[in-house]
């Protein structure tokens, strides 16, 4: 299978030809006459655009010909359109456009490949937390576009992170407090979805898809610009929200498949006022679905308002809000046991009927969830911009929650209910200050950022403790029956403890990052992160309380041989983990003593090539990472009364994440990554010298392939077609428990759509071929069989 990946992607980037069109270019100047950077150059009623660059200069290249208005527009300045007329066999030099300040509203403006490369994203302020391009980013990351998940009628977060490079599912999101948006796989380590639009944004539930502009995960420990609270050491994922445009419009969107699954969406956007400074947009979805086993649903109701107003031709300010209503039936785990040996080791020797839900639905779970953030901006000169933003997050579970535990033992497949129900709310704070600048020293070009932080997250729970309510066996006998209902389990928590637990904990933070370039095709980026820990833990006991601080570099080296279309890479990144003092000293000598640490530390070391090539046609990127983390508290060898930190996990591996576009109409997606995870030094014999099992499967890869097409009786019409795989993965693997394995998978999808300038209609098969995968993490969790997905929307 490696091969056959490999041998695809080979032909991937070698099978690309392109058509012999005509070239546009020219020159942006202000009105002082001095080059204007990064301004959007877009052809409009097209993906085709490009950006300035220094010097203010701007190409578009294999322009069909024919009559097109060219639109100028970059924050500060008024919008500028040109109306010109490519003739055949003859480029066509605009010479220099001049671009006057002005008080108006500039969206954020998705810039595809030249050539209509829709599953690629060429420029991200969030990732570097500069208006970068990817091909001049140090750091490696992948973007899955509104495109992408347009073609593949995606309609859950799980399904789209399963076109990012090297991401896995671990652990569906299932409502409990605590446990947040689910739990994936990243170059080694479990990571989960807290940042919205760069901002904490936390939910116990599920993430809506249908709010979702595009989704970056970003690869690598980036604790340097990012903290640790919201990002592990493999990397983190952003959601982008969509946010309000120039121009009125939406869409209405009816989306109903297998399974029950039906939903609604309304997307408005319109101007406030008759000087159009201020825009509007809400989003809103109504969802539902079934079970593919015998019990179970989900469904969620969300409400996104978003406002931006363009007060002067320095100030703008933006405003965007979630609210969710979500209600589930938490998705019933098989929970292996972690200490006591497994007598079953796979799925056969289990006899599990995956069907069965060992639930009912009136045991259910409720999420509100709501996210707010506002933004204002003000360009303190033509050199600097300060940013100022504030973010708030609530998210609840109220309901109750059941799992089953294995106990080992005969019979093998008997798995013992447990039961509480949860109260737990958390909240999180965040003020972030930045100040980005542009300037040059020396005449060394230098893109900066300088910021401040502070973060503060409070939990409460007030959840009963467990208590035990049965036993079945995987195939579904029941050993000692209870009734699944509310009433019943109510009766079984009469006696219950109800804990009253809050905890807090403040982090604050300076950060600087620089992107020097030395010559124009070599440049380095370092930064820094000073960041204090302040816990105050449960706040009755003052006793947990501990503060730390600690130092975050990064650095990276950036070389391109062709300007703008290939880059060499090399970075180092750091990630860091507070570590809390414990008692040391053998208590039969007397009073322990409270023993301090440094934080835990990751490093990574990485290098890599990105292409731009053939017109934007090729955006590829190939990397091989190794990251070490150090510092692990463990038992000191020389006396089992201390603590040392001397435990080490290493992670290395490459990854090849693919998007071209070699002819009109056709875009592919491809990746391919494989990993090498272990725990090198630990004091723990069960985990020593195996693989974590966060890490999940070594290897994983994806296809993605979608033709329209452009002239003739079809023209319109489209299909789609792909694949997402893994090798096998632990479930369990553990010295005193042995191996419980999940077999390997490889699952296939399609797609048929029509679309014409205000409607879209789309069929989407998932698990074309019905099969049979689990996913889990100590835990087994049966997968979506085949299922059909039919959308409309209409676009006004």
């Amino acid at each position: 299978m490696k091969f056959k990946i490999t041998c695809l992607l080979f032909l991937t980037l070698t099978w690309l030809g392109y058509s012999q069109n005509n070239n546009l270019k020219g020159v942006v100047n202000n009105s002082a006459f001095q080059p204007v950077e990064n301004v959007n150059v877009v052809l409009e009623n097209s993906t085709r655009g490009t950006e300035t660059d220094v010097s203010g200069q701007f190409q578009i290249e294999n322009i069909e010909t024919g009559t097109y208005t060219l639109t100028f527009s970059f924050l500060g300045y008024k919008t500028k359109e040109v109306e010109i007329v490519v003739s055949p066999n003859q480029d066509l030099d605009l010479g220099v456009i001049t671009l006057y300040e002005g008080n108006e509203i500039l969206n954020e403006v998705v810039l595809y490949g030249g050539n209509g490369n829709k599953f690629s994203r060429k420029q991200t302020a969030y990732v570097s937390k500069l208006p970068l391009k990817d091909i001049e980013n140090t750091q490696v990351y992948s973007t899955i576009t509104t495109s992408l998940l347009e073609s593949q009628v995606i309609t859950n977060f799980d399904d789209a992170l399963k076109n990012a490079v090297g991401v896995e599912n671990l652990w569906t999101s299932t409502g409990r407090g605590g446990d947040g948006a689910g739990y994936y796989a990243l170059r080694g380590f479990a990571v989960q979805p807290q940042l919205v639009n760069g901002l904490p944004g936390l939910t116990n539930g599920t993430i809506n898809a249908a709010n979702i502009e595009r989704i970056e995960v970003i690869k690598g420990p980036s604790a340097t610009l990012f903290g640790n609270a919201v990002s592990s050491y493999g990397g983190l994922i952003n959601v982008v929200t969509k946010k309000p445009f120039a121009g009125t419009g939406g869409e209405l969107s009816f989306t109903s498949g297998s399974y029950g699954f039906n939903q609604i969406v309304g997307d408005f956007n319109t101007a406030l006022d008759k000087d159009k400074n201020i825009y509007f947009r809400l989003n809103t979805s109504f969802s539902r679905s079934e079970s593919f086993q015998d019990a179970g649903f989900k469904q969620s109701f969300f409400v996104a308002p978003s406002l931006s107003y363009k007060v002067n031709n320095k100030l703008s300010f933006s405003f965007y809000g979630e609210i969710t209503q979500a209600e589930q039936t938490n998705p019933m785990f098989l929970f292996l046991n972690r200490g006591a040996p497994s007598i079953a080791s796979n799925l056969d020797e289990l006899g599990y009927d995956n069907k069965l839900s060992f639930t009912s639905n009136d045991i259910t779970l409720q999420n509100p969830t709501q996210n707010y953030r506002v933004e204002m901006d003000y360009k303190l000169s033509d050199k600097w911009q300060s940013q100022t933003l504030l973010s708030r997050s609530s998210t609840s579970t109220k309901g109750y929650y059941s799992y089953l535990y294995d106990f080992g033992g005969n019979p093998v497949d008997t798995f013992s209910r447990y039961i509480n129900k949860q109260n737990a709310n958390t909240e999180t704070a965040d003020i972030q200050q930045n100040f980005i600048g542009n300037f040059n020293v020396l005449g060394l070009r230098n893109r900066m950022v300088v910021g401040i932080d502070y973060l503060n997250t409070t939990s409460v729970d007030n959840s009963t403790s467990y208590a035990y309510y049965g036993s079945v066996q995987a195939d579904g006998t029941t050993e000692a029956g209870y009734p699944l209902s509310t009433s019943g389990i109510d009766a079984a928590l009469a006696s219950a403890t109800v804990n009253n637990i809050k905890t807090e904990y403040n982090i604050f933070s300076i950060y600087a990052s620089d992107v020097l370039n030395i010559t124009e095709n070599f440049s380095a980026m370092v930064g820094l992160r000073f960041d204090h820990f302040d816990n105050k833990g449960e706040l009755s006991n003052s006793e947990d309380d501990y503060n730390q601080s600690t130092f975050s570099p990064k650095f990276g080296l950036m070389f391109q041989p062709i300007l703008n279309k290939l880059s060499v890479f090399a970075n180092y990144q750091n990630g860091f983990t507070n570590v809390a003092p414990t008692l040391v000293g053998d208590p039969s000598a007397g009073p322990q003593t409270l023993k301090t640490f440094d934080p835990e530390q990751a490093n990574q070391l990485e290098f890599g090539i990105k292409t731009n090539l053939f017109s934007n046609r090729l955006n590829a990127t190939v990397s091989y990472y190794d990251i070490k983390v150090i510092d692990q508290v463990i038992t000191d060898p020389d006396s089992p009364f201390n603590k040392i930190q001397g435990g080490e996990v290493v992670s290395r591996g490459f990854e090849i994440e693919v998007n071209a576009n070699p002819l009109d109409g056709l875009n592919i997606r491809a990746g391919f990554s494989d990993n090498f995870s272990e725990t090198t030094e630990s004091d723990n014999v069960n985990i020593l010298n195996k693989r974590p099992l966060e890490a999940g499967p070594e290897t994983l890869y994806n296809l993605w392939a979608n033709y329209e097409f452009q002239e003739g009786l079809l023209e319109g019409f489209g299909l789609g077609a792909g694949f997402n795989g893994a090798s096998e993965r632990f479930a369990i693997n553990y010295a005193s428990t042995g191996e419980f394995i999940l077999p390997s998978y490889t699952v296939a999808n399609a797609s048929l759509f029509y679309q014409a300038n205000q409607y879209r209609i789309s069929l989407k098969l998932n698990n074309a071929f019905n099969k049979e995968y689990y996913k889990g993490w100590t835990t087994i969790t049966p997968q979506m069989p085949r299922a059909l997905i039919a959308n409309f929307t209409y676009k006004f």
